[in-house]
């Protein structure tokens, strides 16, 4: 689709001033996007050509009109389109004087490949190369000034970040454990406050996520501890109406309160370790950008700091969940139960396997994004770098999918021993004697009990997050990423 419009690669852009040929295009823009002949547009309007030319997406056009709106009627006279296509231009010539490292005037495959990579999105000169034929229409294999101002004018991006967090996941994204690999956040959004508004929009999409699915994290526990030796096709239900037939519909939310307690402590921990652990492999190189496999060691440490500092409630949760009616009365009365009974160590029984567990997590879950994301950028990446929303909550949906696949085995020892205590006639087992005692007696399967639930609530899990957080995020006023 060629983006070069009529009269626009004759146009000379200033950032100041009135440049007559520049008021003539956008006067000629103005009356193609009028569809009515009223002397307005609005983001119907905009959405109509746009869409003609394969370039609609809805929340753009409302954001184009949104930002060029000074009287707030909902539509653009020409006064207002001409002043917001002025602004607009000046962003996107800082952004291409930004990028244009050598300044010859032009924007080359190495330039896009190091921008990005400095921003920490490691990308290959294969990937770099068909970012850029989205934008060069000449085939020169280097973007121009023209070329760059056609492709993003109806693109409200206002820096390369913008489209460098196009590939940005985790704040958005809850199916129940907290072991994803942080996101960086340039040093602009950290000073601005709106990383925390990222990580809050998180947190409050996380909580409704889990509580909305909590029935199937509550089944999957008691699938795993009460009925671990068992067998039959039918167990989760026959579970599921158990827990409900001792004690009503509200056990299905036995622990929830603490799983949904933990999230902000967890992620604002893990994020701030991140954040040290990050500078310490770069060392000297104060700004460099991490390689994955920095990403991978510094996200997994991080992980590994936060559960260690929150892990006594993750070992409460199990204990809240398998609890029968009326054995704790509340939370305070559970911690108190297990300290007098058991010690304080009873709060970091199965420890080691959840901290082992964040390894093959965050490992998987990092390989496969990124393989996903490189093989739609090989695939797409000539038409546009953006790769929308569906495709994003898709690769992200999946890597931790797998994450958590590969980790399960781990999970299901750390639940059994947070567990076993409260257990009648449970054995009291390390982690290699759990392992032993499930494959003895249930077999290599044994290994994977209970994930049936967990994969039931990925989708609706997913989904909830995802629209939630994009609400929140707006509330507060926070830019999508």
């Amino acid at each position: 689709m060629d983006r070069h419009w009529p009269g626009w690669s004759r146009a000379r852009c200033q950032d100041n001033g009135v440049d007559p040929e520049r008021e003539k295009r956008y006067a000629e823009l103005f009356e193609q996007l009028d569809l009515n002949k009223d002397g307005r547009i609005d983001v119907h309007e905009l959405q109509t050509w746009m869409t003609a030319r394969g370039q609609s997406k809805s929340a753009v056009e409302e954001q184009i009109v949104r930002e060029g709106d000074t009287n707030k009627d909902g539509e653009l006279d020409f006064e207002e389109f001409s002043k917001y296509l002025r602004a607009h231009e000046k962003a996107l010539r800082l952004m291409f004087r930004s990028l244009d490292r050598n300044n010859d005037g032009e924007i080359d495959m190495a330039e896009i490949q190091q921008s990005l990579q400095s921003l920490g999105v490691d990308v290959s000169k294969v990937q770099a190369a068909k970012i850029m034929q989205s934008i060069d229409k000449d085939g020169t294999m280097t973007i121009d000034w023209n070329e760059w101002r056609d492709h993003f004018l109806f693109n409200p991006i206002h820096n390369i970040e913008d489209i460098a967090h196009y590939w940005k996941h985790s704040f958005m994204l809850d199916i129940g454990e907290n072991l994803i690999v942080p996101d960086d956040f340039t040093e602009e959004e950290k000073k601005s406050g709106a990383v925390w508004r990222h990580l809050m929009a998180g947190a409050m999409a996380g909580s409704v996520s889990r509580t909305g699915t909590a029935r199937w994290t509550a089944s999957s526990v008691d699938v795993l501890q009460v009925y671990g030796s068992s067998s039959g096709r039918m167990r989760l239900w026959s579970g599921l109406r158990g827990m409900v037939g001792e004690g009503g519909m509200s056990a299905l939310w036995r622990g929830n309160g603490i799983n949904v307690l933990k999230i902000a402590p967890e992620t604002a921990i893990k994020f701030m370790a991140y954040e040290q652990i990050k500078k310490i492999i770069r060392g000297s190189k104060d700004g460099a950008s991490l390689r994955v496999q920095e990403r991978f060691l510094a996200g997994s440490l991080a992980g590994a700091t936060a559960q260690t500092a929150i892990y006594p409630l993750e070992v409460l949760k199990t204990r809240l969940t398998l609890r029968t009616t009326g054995q704790y009365s509340g939370l305070t009365d559970c911690a108190r139960q297990i300290l007098q009974k058991e010690g304080v160590g009873a709060f970091y029984k199965g420890y080691l396997p959840n901290v082992l567990g964040i390894i093959p997590y965050a490992g998987i879950d990092l390989a496969v994004y990124e393989t996903l994301k490189n093989a739609w950028l090989l695939r797409y990446g000539e038409s546009s770098a953006d790769p929308g929303v569906l495709v994003l909550v898709g690769c992200g949906t999946l890597s931790s999918t797998c994450g958590q696949v590969a980790s399960y085995p781990l999970a299901l020892i750390r639940t059994r021993m947070q567990a076993q205590a409260s257990l009648v006639g449970s054995p009291q087992l390390s982690m290699l004697g759990q392992l032993k005692h499930i494959v003895s007696q249930e077999g290599l399967q044994g290994l994977y009990r209970g994930i049936v639930p967990n994969f039931l609530k990925v989708i609706p899990a997913v989904s909830l997050s995802y629209v939630v957080y994009e609400n929140v995020r707006r509330a507060l006023g926070v830019d999508s990423r």
